[in-house]
């Protein structure tokens, strides 16, 4: 007679859960910060975000004349963190992308929380195929994304 084996989700190590809670900390004062800068001028249009961080203007915009392949995503975590979903989305400024992303960690931080509390992943078996997959797809957007900026940066400049 053979033993059953049983599908059990292995416990995560202290190492796993501690680094979870640093990243929560982290999403959590990434968004503290995003609430508080100001994404609206005195007459309530959409302006840059960057300036009020401190921070100069895209080094690789003001180098090549092109956006970055990440260019309006800080833009879009503050819209998104003010409520604004559709500035956040089709906002010259912003980046859809960034939005998926901002959502994104917006779900993980509740996730991280029950999986500390658990002390095993909630949802899944492991973090890593999950976590891999989500970067490919994030990934990918941003840079599809890009080269349809680009080629419609092109063909401004040359139509």
């Amino acid at each position: 007679m053979e033993p059953e084996v049983l599908d059990v989700v292995p416990v995560m190590g202290v190492w796993v859960r501690v680094t979870l809670l640093l990243i929560t900390v982290g999403l959590v004062a990434v968004f503290a910060v995003a609430r508080l800068i100001q994404p609206y001028d005195d007459e309530g249009a959409v302006r840059e975000t960057y300036p009020e961080l401190g921070l100069p203007p895209c080094t690789f915009k003001y180098i090549t004349g092109l956006p970055c392949p990440s260019c309006g995503m800080t833009h879009s975590f503050v819209l998104l963190m003010h409520g604004d979903v559709k500035n956040s989305l089709a906002s010259k400024l912003s980046n859809p992308i960034g939005t998926l992303l901002a959502s994104f960690c917006l779900a993980l931080i509740p996730w991280n929380i029950a999986s500390i509390a658990r002390k095993r992943p909630l949802f899944v078996w492991t973090i890593e195929v999950p976590l891999t997959r989500l970067i490919v797809v994030f990934l990918s957007l941003t840079l599809v994304r890009w080269f349809i900026l680009l080629g419609w940066y092109a063909c401004e400049r040359y139509f």
